[in-house]
């Protein structure tokens, strides 16, 4: 009888960080699915880098709120956060910034790759008299 209730007590940990994980999946692949379901393809990356961001920030918060004892062992929530910041991060690399122009509805044109001052060399725009 104490043993099976000492195995009960050191699993008790083990619960929490998987009802802790579970939770941060479902916050993560429910709103990624409907991103790719429901947004044009473009936008997708730009879309995902926003959600990457702010699970980010909830797991840095519940990381900050709940202090845990660091252990090379277990993975923190502190680790979470910066595996939500590194994925937000290569999906904005992989993103263009029309795209998240597109997103916020901007109205994307033509842009050159012109310096501002180098206004007479860039197609279609007014030449600059100096």
């Amino acid at each position: 009888m104490i043993a099976s209730h000492a195995s009960w007590n050191r699993n008790a940990p083990w619960r929490d960080t998987f009802c802790l994980f579970a939770l941060l999946s479902i916050l993560v692949a429910t709103p990624a699915l409907f991103m790719i379901l429901l947004l044009d393809s473009q936008l997708v990356l730009p879309a995902l880098s926003l959600l990457f961001f702010s699970d980010a920030m909830i797991t840095a918060l519940l990381a900050w709120a709940k202090p845990e004892h660091v252990t090379p062992e277990h993975v923190t929530l502190w680790d979470i956060a910066g595996a939500f910041t590194m994925m937000c991060c290569a999906a904005a690399i992989f993103g263009e910034p029309d795209q998240v122009a597109m997103l916020f509805g901007a109205p994307v044109g033509q842009h050159s790759d012109a310096v501002l001052g180098d206004r007479h060399l860039a197609p279609g725009l007014p030449a600059t008299s100096d």
